[in-house]
């Protein structure tokens, strides 16, 4: 068993603490649009069930994720990279009796995490090479001299200055700022 499994199993077995809840979490979430039917899970465990994420990693589970939530574990549920996993395929959704709509609770809860500034690095580089070309990923100088010699058409042109004026716009500028000075 190596370190990271070990953690992974004893962050699942662990205590809950009472002062690492806040009661009034779920309340917070249900209000947002998307996680308004958080509170109708009974915890059948049929989103895990059908889930083909979970099929194929042994940790993601989430039936946990929305465990936490609902007893206020704000702080270890946005700081999970669980909730990054999910290939938002809405099997959950389709399926769950209750109506929960766990996809949309991930979203909300992704969108809470980013604003608390907990970004994976690999979504933060995307972030900041849209920040930067307009593009999700940097275009290599040599692929672009690829494509020219193999006669393909350019790279349609990003426009990032209007990418950067939306970010500006949005405040999502200033928080990445933020989070790369911290980080």
């Amino acid at each position: 068993m190596n370190k990271e499994t070990r953690k992974e199993e004893n962050e699942q077995t662990s205590v809950i603490k009472m002062s690492e809840t806040d009661s009034r979490f779920k309340y917070e979430l249900s209000k947002i649009p998307g996680a308004e039917n958080l509170m109708l899970c009974f915890q059948c465990g049929t989103c895990t069930a059908d889930c083909p994420v979970a099929r194929f990693n042994g940790s993601y589970r989430p039936i946990r994720i929305l465990r936490m939530a609902l007893l206020g574990m704000k702080d270890r549920v946005l700081s999970s990279d669980d909730i990054w996993l999910c290939a938002t395929c809405f099997t959950c959704t389709d399926r769950c009796p209750q109506g929960v709509e766990f996809a949309s609770v991930l979203r909300v809860l992704r969108n809470m995490a980013v604003k608390e500034g907990i970004i994976p690095p690999g979504f933060r580089e995307i972030a900041s090479n849209i920040l930067e070309t307009g593009l999700a990923n940097k275009v290599a100088r040599l692929q672009l001299k690829k494509r020219e010699m193999t006669g393909l058409p350019p790279i349609p042109n990003s426009n990032p200055k209007r990418v950067a004026k939306l970010a500006e716009m949005v405040g999502f500028s200033k928080m990445m700022e933020r989070r790369t000075q911290s980080a």
